[in-house]
């Protein structure tokens, strides 16, 4: 029997993989794996909640599982699968869907961010007109102008969620709940999540206390382990934001698979802060993020790197730190061009034969319990 704590985790096959994934997951996932049992998944059926090409969703499939093979992740300590082809997933989303409430769905904040609400809410003149008046000191009306300030901006709030909610799709709403599912399948111990995700392990652990204490213990309730904060990869064309795999511009982001000349181009037309000195602070967003990134594929600590570069300017330091990427993903991508197509599937069938028999005694065990004949 394995005695080692299970990992379960994924990632989905939509947008292009950059290295804040890389340093924010798959190389921590790669560390874990010796720790853990560990179960690591492309996450088709997340993919989906949004629009995809079928054909493109099908290669993309093929190139998370080629990177997550190229990062070092390995087939003989961790199984490696499609979320789609084992159904169990789908099953107990439905059957975790009968005990989540719309309500916990509806605090989600990814769900706000990736309908847009947030944004909207942001960018509303009427929202800052009534922030404003809501501020306004008038005698005796003071109290009259804040309370209908503060009704002013409740109905602007909720008339923005509504529009953005009956547009969005279920599935997206929905998400929380399969990924609950995802990690309550395997009697996942431990999921390395970054922030923005731990909101949806706190469901997943509420759906299995929920679970237990209705229809007897049956799921492991798990934890969430969080990357620290110092290590989160910003946009190389915004650092207040994270690097994205679906931001619009190219240039927010180094891809797994980029070239060496388009690295180059990135990095020298990263955003950096005003003056010239190589500074790590707060104060330097922009520069903190590069000297960041920098840290993270040397090994030196951001002191280190401002003792390299003290009496040097921004041109010294971005040339080095392009050169320092295209020497990390080089090789990196030469592992992953020599992985055959029909290698990286028969991985994955092995991997879903292994894990199904997992989610099948599992979803068994669920279905018994709450009346189904098995």
């Amino acid at each position: 029997m394995n005695s080692k704590k299970r990992i379960f985790s994924g990632v989905q096959p939509s947008g292009n993989l950059h290295i804040g994934n890389y340093l924010g997951a798959i190389a921590n996932w790669v560390k874990l794996q010796d720790e853990f049992d560990s179960i690591f998944c492309v996450v088709d059926m997340h993919a989906i909640t949004v629009q995809q090409d079928p054909e493109e969703l099908r290669k993309k499939t093929i190139e998370i599982a080629k990177i997550y093979l190229a990062a070092g992740i390995d087939p003989k300590k961790s199984s490696i699968f499609i979320q789609s082809q084992v159904s169990e997933h789908a099953e107990l989303c439905w059957i975790l869907n009968t005990i989540v409430k719309n309500g916990e769905l509806a605090k989600m904040t990814q769900f706000k961010v990736k309908t847009g609400i947030f944004d909207e809410l942001s960018e509303s003149e009427s929202s800052k007109e009534v922030k404003e008046k809501a501020n306004e000191i008038g005698g005796v009306e003071s109290e009259k102008n804040a309370k209908y300030a503060a009704f002013q901006l409740a109905k602007k709030i909720f008339e923005i969620y509504k529009k953005e909610f009956n547009d969005a799709g279920t599935g997206l709403f929905d998400y929380p709940v399969l990924m609950a599912a995802d990690i309550l399948l395997y009697g996942t111990d431990v999921v390395p999540v970054g922030e923005d995700q731990k909101q949806h392990v706190e469901l997943a652990r509420d759906l299995a206390k929920r679970f237990n204490q209705k229809f007897g213990e049956t799921f492991v309730v798990p934890e969430s382990r969080i990357k620290k904060e110092g290590m989160r990869v910003m946009g190389l064309d915004n650092p207040e934001k994270k690097m994205s795999k679906s931001a619009e511009s190219v240039y927010n982001r180094i891809e797994l698979l980029d070239s060496a000349e388009i690295i180059r181009k990135k990095i020298k037309k990263a955003v950096t802060d005003s003056g010239s000195e190589i500074v790590y602070s707060d104060e330097k967003p922009a520069l903190k993020n590069l000297i960041n990134i920098y840290a993270a594929f040397s090994e030196k600590t951001p002191k280190e790197i401002e003792s390299i570069y003290a009496g040097k300017g921004y041109g010294d330091f971005k040339t080095d730190l392009a050169e320092i990427i295209v020497g990390f993903l080089t090789p990196f991508q030469e592992r992953y061009a020599a992985i055959s197509d029909q290698e990286v599937l028969e991985i994955l069938r092995a991997g879903k034969e292994k894990v199904q028999t997992l989610a099948k005694a599992k979803l068994d065990e669920v279905k018994t319990k709450i009346g189904f004949i098995v």
